[in-house]
């Protein structure tokens, strides 16, 4: 079997699994929906997300469960239930293993955890083989991107930092790429998660100019997680900028269209300036259903 049927297959797999959740799952089951044997399935499914089906049933159960016990008021027993575990003792000892704390725990403090958030397997594998024709794609395409000014409070920002990273990719390959499942779990988060390009100020020494990170209240005061940082952020001025909605596997061509419409753009119809040293440059996770969004620091003429 090549390497898109396999991703074909377990992304249907992935689906079947997202749509029932909250109810038992057999492998009988996820094998019919991939129409391989039990066998077959288990082999190529870890291959392509490096889990075994049960555990990847558990980690996406105890996400789901932790994303619920950080924004309900629901005991820890009817989560545990809820999600198909026999027990609060069972429960708790996976929910213990998977993030480090106690569910009961977790529900009063409510930390920064690592949640599990796969990337679909398919999306990823017509995403990573369709670059050698984005370029030629680009040339024939002429989309309108929606422009608007934003401002930003002071506010503190929860980031991880590489080491010499300019742009996603390389910063994936120097952090791993699951910095984003700690960010999503933060509750106090002011907006959704983000990829920043950092303004040289805010650069330390054999730091990388790309990071990830998520922007919070000046009183946020939770402990920080191994290998993140909290900064200070002051208030700025920023244009956004938004594609229209496109097909996922379509994500690349679509953010060099963006980029396209910015290097055209010129603020100064509008009364404003490029201002890249007055806040990080960002991006927010590429979203077919509402297009590409990306924002630069701008001052007022």
């Amino acid at each position: 079997m090549n390497e898109a049927n396999s991703a074909y297959i377990v992304q249907k797999v992935q689906d079947y699994i997202e749509q029932n959740i909250a109810k038992p799952i057999t492998l009988k089951q996820l094998s019919d929906t991939a129409g391989y044997s039990p066998w077959h399935l288990a082999r190529i499914f870890k291959e392509v997300t490096g889990k075994a089906p049960y555990e990847y049933i558990r980690s996406r159960r105890l996400t789901q469960a932790a994303l619920i016990l950080r924004d309900e008021n629901k005991k820890v027993i009817d989560v545990a239930l809820d999600f198909v575990f026999d027990s609060q003792e069972g429960f708790t000892r996976a929910f213990s293993k998977e993030f480090g704390i106690a569910p009961g725990k977790y529900k009063t403090k409510t930390p920064p955890i690592k949640l599990f958030l796969p990337e679909k397997a398919y999306d990823t594998y017509r995403a990573l083989h369709n670059t050698k024709w984005i370029g030629e794609r680009m040339e024939n395409m002429t989309k309108s991107v929606f422009v608007q000014i934003i401002e930003r409070p002071e506010r503190k920002c929860l980031l991880k930092r590489g080491s010499k990273a300019e742009e996603y990719f390389e910063y994936c390959e120097e952090v791993g790429c699951d910095v984003w499942n700690v960010l999503t779990s933060v509750k106090e988060a002011l907006y959704e998660p983000i990829g920043m390009w950092l303004p040289s100020n805010l650069i330390p020494e054999n730091t990388s100019r790309y990071v990830q990170g998520v922007e919070l209240p000046m009183d946020y005061n939770k402990e920080v997680p191994e290998g993140f940082e909290l900064i200070v952020l002051p208030p700025c001025t920023m244009m956004i900028f938004q594609g229209e909605p496109y097909d996922d596997e379509e994500f690349q061509s679509e953010i060099g269209e963006v980029w396209k419409h910015i290097e055209k753009f010129n603020p100064e119809t509008y009364g404003y300036q490029w201002d890249p040293e007055q806040a990080p440059r960002f991006q927010l996770a590429p979203m077919g259903y509402r297009g590409y969004i990306e924002a630069r620091p701008v001052k007022k003429m």
